[in-house]
């Protein structure tokens, strides 16, 4: 059956998205869901994100969330970002916390009208001028905003770079139905992967407990 996304309003970084987004892959990291080991197989980082999915799962508690000086910093520059994006498009921006649809989600910096979304990210003078003279979606997001467009089922979604006293840069991103297909099948087996993480553990505690009452 086929899921709906569901939007959930919160402030992203709160304890409500936090437990939104608990146990599930999200866009944010479909790199790493993607991402190959150097022999071509999984890599450890796909590897260690599944675990602490699993552990997330098992406990109830989300990873630990990490923030510092420099991120609180990209924080402000996104709003300052959105605010420009939005003078320069003559359009308001619809803010969300989470969308979720089914075993997956996305924390979209906004969403725009009924087809399209928008994904933010803040850059260093160097690396927004090298954004800049290229003018294209960087490789390093293509999964991200692919898989927002995916889980949000929109049509377009427009990648902004921002660099304070830099021009911005924006770059309307379409659809790759393609491209989706293949992610869909790598989060699908990633998942199945996550499943039977969980259930090993789960069937290891449940003989644990077992041994602890038998020696009781």
């Amino acid at each position: 059956m086929t899921m709906a996304p569901r939007i959930i309003d919160c402030e992203q970084g709160t304890p409500e998205w936090f437990a939104a987004r608990l146990g599930i892959p999200t866009a944010s990291e479909f790199s790493t869901v993607l991402a190959k080991g150097k022999d071509g197989g999984k890599s450890l980082t796909r590897k260690t994100y599944m675990l602490k999915l699993a552990g997330e799962i098992l406990t109830g508690e989300p990873m630990e969330a990490y923030s510092n000086q420099h991120m609180e910093r990209g924080k402000e520059q996104e709003a300052e970002a959105r605010e420009a994006y939005e003078l320069m498009k003559d359009i308001d921006c619809q803010r969300v916390g989470f969308i979720r649809n089914g075993d997956k989600g996305c924390s979209p910096d906004s969403l725009i009208g009924e087809d399209g979304g928008l994904e933010i990210k803040t850059a260093l003078p160097h690396i927004q001028v090298e954004r800049l003279l290229k003018g294209d979606l960087p490789a390093e997001h293509r999964a991200q905003v692919q898989g927002s467009m995916w889980v949000a089922e929109r049509q377009w979604w427009d990648f902004v770079s921002y660099c304070p006293r830099l021009p911005l840069l924006i770059v309307r991103v379409p659809r790759d139905d393609g491209y989706i297909a293949t992610l869909a099948g790598a989060v699908k087996e990633f998942n199945a992967e996550l499943a039977n993480v969980v259930d090993a553990i789960r069937t290891a505690g449940g003989l644990t407990e077992q041994l602890k009452r038998s020696a009781a």
